[in-house]
């Protein structure tokens, strides 16, 4: 079930979305292109087509699918080629597949094909132990010596670019991620987004943009940046010194949905989104959900969990995430969230640069 073109913001919040849109520079990687350099990185049971498309909506120049298994796409798993699904209003979409077999990763690429993205993305990133255990996610960096041969079966398999997700390394004893990169450029990968952490780091401790630079100023491919990129200052840092071609930014718009706008702003303007835009986003992905979520219950789980990341910031976040969870109609969460979003005394969000969140990772 697909969305259907709902109603826009209203008029002011759309007017500033609008405004910060049209500051944004496209930027190319291979073959494909991208609305603008901040792209939304693939999060495990969070990149769903309705969150994509809000974060298009707001700004993202292009978006990756949560990771999604090929043996469930092989194997006709209904629920799985839900996931592959990709709304007809999203224009710069890549899905994320991952898997251990480079002939059951081709077979799915091709199935994943059909779907429409623009791009097929493979998972070496993902450090949880039902992945890694498998031999796929950042397991596949252990031994660089099968990396030819499995990217050339997924090229080969498909019509579309092809790109990679990767981290610095296993461990802090075996970083090669540029090894890697000169590997996927011989066999055609046309770009690789960089977590700059080894797998070992899961997400704890900062990740090692002094190696991300290095990737960004003398790899052979596209290089995308990504970790730690949380908040506006370091994400509007990043984008005037950066030798990455793109950044890509995960857990930070989660909290702060105006993530791929804000870094727009001059810094002498008078311009944000209030407490009041806020509750429009989660309006807008409430519509968004609906064409997806089997039942109330589900849409409503997935609303839950957002509503208490945007919440971050503003006052009395406890008391609103416990009421949150104690209402059972999504109807009556929606009315709960209006009321805390609009009675809001400081209309400026205030996170701290430096909070840890989601540590113990998202896929």
């Amino acid at each position: 079930m697909m969305t259907k073109h709902n109603a826009p913001f209203s008029s002011e919040l759309q007017s500033k979305i609008d405004l910060l849109k049209a500051r944004r520079t496209p930027v190319q990687l291979g073959s494909v292109h991208f609305d603008s350099p901040l792209l939304l990185a693939p999060m495990s049971s969070i990149g769903t087509a309705p969150y994509r498309l809000l974060m298009e909506d707001l700004g993202a120049g292009g978006t990756v699918s949560e990771l999604i298994s090929c043996h469930g796409i092989n194997y006709k798993n209904i629920r799985t080629h839900e996931m592959l699904k990709i709304d007809p209003l999203e224009k710069n979409t890549g899905l994320q597949l991952f898997g251990e077999s480079p002939e059951a990763m081709a077979q799915a690429a091709k199935v994943a094909e059909e779907f429409g993205p623009k791009f097929i993305d493979i998972n070496m990133g993902c450090p949880v132990k039902k992945v890694v255990g498998t031999g796929a996610g950042s397991s596949l960096l252990k031994d660089t010596s099968t990396l030819g041969h499995f990217f050339a079966e997924i090229k080969k398999s498909i019509q579309i670019p092809l790109s990679i997700k990767i981290r610095t390394g296993w461990d802090h004893d075996s970083v090669n991620a540029m090894e890697v990169i000169h590997i996927a450029r011989e066999e055609g990968i046309e770009f690789v987004a960089v977590h700059g952490r080894t797998r070992s780091q899961q997400y704890t401790g900062n990740a090692n943009w002094q190696l991300l630079e290095q990737l960004g100023a003398k790899a052979p491919l596209d290089i995308i940046g990504n970790g730690d990129l949380h908040t506006v200052n370091f994400v509007r840092e990043k984008m005037k010194t950066t030798n990455c071609s793109a950044l890509m930014l995960g857990r930070g718009p989660l909290r702060n949905p105006f993530l791929f706008l804000e870094p727009y702003i001059n810094e002498s303007e008078d311009l944000f989104f209030t407490p009041e835009d806020h509750f429009e986003v989660m309006q807008k992905l409430v519509e968004y959900t609906a064409g997806y979520a089997h039942s109330e219950h589900t849409q409503l789980i997935s609303v839950r969990k957002h509503l208490i990341w945007m919440a971050a910031g503003y006052n009395n976040v406890s008391s609103f995430r416990d009421l949150v969870f104690k209402t059972p109609e999504l109807s009556e969460t929606m009315k709960i969230s209006e009321e805390f979003f609009s009675t809001q005394k400081d209309k400026r969000k205030r996170l701290q640069d430096h909070d840890s969140f989601m540590t113990s990772g998202h896929g």
